[in-house]
């Protein structure tokens, strides 16, 4: 396995100068040098050949120990150093000081097909940066960050990606749900690509500490690898910088809001400065369609991170990345003006983003009453969004509509006829206005089913993968894995993975709410 190893990222930036591995404040360094924790008997359970391929790894050699040792944190590649990044963050809205890399270890950096790759592992041991935590991960949260970022590229929504899922052979122990019930789980690790995995609090760990000259500097080198086209280091370039990282985080949002994906944990070191999804913790899609759905146990009061609070959230953490920056832009007045262009891109782009699901692609002065009608009717009663908006691109005739739609209702009994009423004169005014369409039946079927996904990954979908691994048993993790990797296709041999989530699995952990626990 011989790889086109690069060192960009550590010998452009500041390390730490301590290379004892002690949980501590690490100052003046963008990364510590840590190795990973050896395991007692590894085991790789699933390879995504295509993100191996990417990388120029052969399917041979992700069979081979070396990978396997390598992806599990036993074999350092030769000629590298491991590092963990150091970073601070606004957790659930409060300065958080100093978070980092408790749980996560750089490999290294790859050079493949003219693209640089980061590798990390995610479950491989405590570093500086580790708090009061063991840096270790357990299986259900590795499959559900494996399967989940895998199915978020294929959906077309940007995101890290994952390289391989193994299990560590040691046991982690967890408390679920926080309640003082603390059990064994078996270990598991997570390797993880992305072209970086820098977020917005590693930008606000030096502006915090008024480390401004740090600040730059990292500024600098992001834009150097990251934002070439944005020329040369000045204030000028900087703001140009924001606006970009503010343009792609509103378009990962959209993205989120278009296929039902709630994350769970927006805090700002979540947040990547390239726009991906990142940190796949307690996240979830909506199964009922409800703007106040949120999947994290910890967020079950105050709702901060709902679905329909994610844009909002977006925003408030650009402005906490408006305010790192500040210190080398020294100009309050474009950060406004790209934070202000943010709410007026929302609004259109999100309007856009619901006509393209309801397939109309020319204008009318009222569609955003069609569309507001919509959003409240599939509130009268618990509709699943997936199944409805992959059904309503069959509609044909109003008078026959409200069958089509039943399918996507958790409950039949006891509609009332108000309910009924409600549906079918909003079928009634679609059906109108799609007839000022001018693509045909089956060219606008083609176009909704390419925005709207047939397939997700359900919690309850992972739950059952999770719990057939803690037996053994890896092949439902392979059938999701292979099923999510053409969400928008038919698949009618995969029929039964498009239906709404099952009544037991309702109130279950791991199927309707999860903690952060991993």
């Amino acid at each position: 396995m011989k790889l086109r190893i690069k060192e960009t990222f550590t010998t452009e930036n500041p390390s730490d100068s301590i290379l004892e591995n002690t949980r501590r404040q690490v100052t003046e360094a963008v990364f510590s040098y840590v190795k990973p924790k050896k395991t007692k008997e590894p085991k790789v359970i699933h390879v995504s050949r295509e993100m191996a391929s990417d990388l120029q790894i052969s399917e041979q050699e992700t069979k081979s120990d070396f990978f396997k040792n390598i992806v599990t944190g036993n074999t350092i590649y030769p000629n590298t150093r491991p590092y963990a990044m150091c970073y601070g963050g606004h957790q659930f809205g409060n300065w958080a000081g100093q978070l980092g890399d408790g749980r996560a270890i750089n490999l290294f950096e790859i050079e493949s097909h003219n693209k640089n790759w980061k590798v990390q592992l995610k479950g491989a041991g405590e570093t500086p940066y580790s708090r009061t935590a063991d840096g270790l991960a357990v299986l259900r949260s590795s499959v559900r960050e494996y399967l989940c970022s895998e199915a978020m590229f294929h959906l077309g929504v940007p995101t890290t990606r994952a390289l391989s899922l193994s299990l560590s052979g040691d046991t982690v122990l967890r408390d679920v749900l926080y309640d003082g019930n603390p059990a064994y789980e078996k270990g598991a690790i997570v390797s993880r690509v992305a072209p970086s995995f820098l977020r917005f609090g590693n930008y606000e760990i030096f502006a915090a500490r008024k480390d401004v000259k740090n600040l730059r500097s990292l500024v600098n080198y992001t834009i150097k690898h990251h934002f070439p086209n944005l020329g040369n280091p000045s204030k000028k370039s900087y703001v140009s910088f924001f606006k970009e990282v503010s343009e792609r985080t509103l378009e990962l949002i959209i993205h989120w809001q278009r296929v039902g994906f709630v994350h769970g944990v927006m805090n700002t070191d979540n947040m990547s400065i390239l726009g991906l999804t990142i940190d796949f913790g307690p996240y979830g899609w909506l199964e009922g369609f409800d703007y106040s759905w949120t999947p994290n146990t910890t967020d079950s009061q105050h709702k901060r991170y709902r679905y329909g609070n994610q844009p909002n959230i977006g925003l408030w953490n650009l402005y906490q990345l408006a305010n790192a920056l500040y210190p080398i832009i020294e100009d309050v007045v474009p950060l406004e003006n790209i934070l202000d262009q943010y709410k007026v891109d929302f609004e259109e782009k999100s309007f856009q983003m619901m006509k393209t699901k309801l397939g109309l692609f020319s204008n009318h002065e009222n569609d955003v009453n069609l569309i507001q009608s919509l959003e409240d009717n599939l509130q009268l009663v618990e509709t699943d969004m997936t199944i409805f908006f992959r059904n309503l691109s069959d509609f044909s005739d109003e008078k026959i509509a409200f069958e089509l739609i039943k399918k996507a209702f958790y409950t039949l009994e006891n509609i009332s006829s108000d309910v009924k009423n409600k549906w079918h004169l909003w079928f009634k005014n679609y059906s109108s206005r799609l007839q000022q369409e001018l693509l045909s039946p089956a060219q606008r079927k083609e176009k909704m089913n390419a925005v709207n996904p047939k397939y997700i990954l359900r919690n309850y979908m992972s739950q059952m993968a999770i719990d057939e691994a803690d037996k053994g048993n890896y092949t439902l993790i392979d059938e999701l894995f292979k099923l999510l990797k053409k969400p928008y296709s038919e698949q009618p041999e995969n029929v039964k993975w498009f239906a709404k989530r099952p009544e037991w699995a309702r109130n279950k952990v791991g199927c309707s709410m999860l903690s952060c626990s991993s």
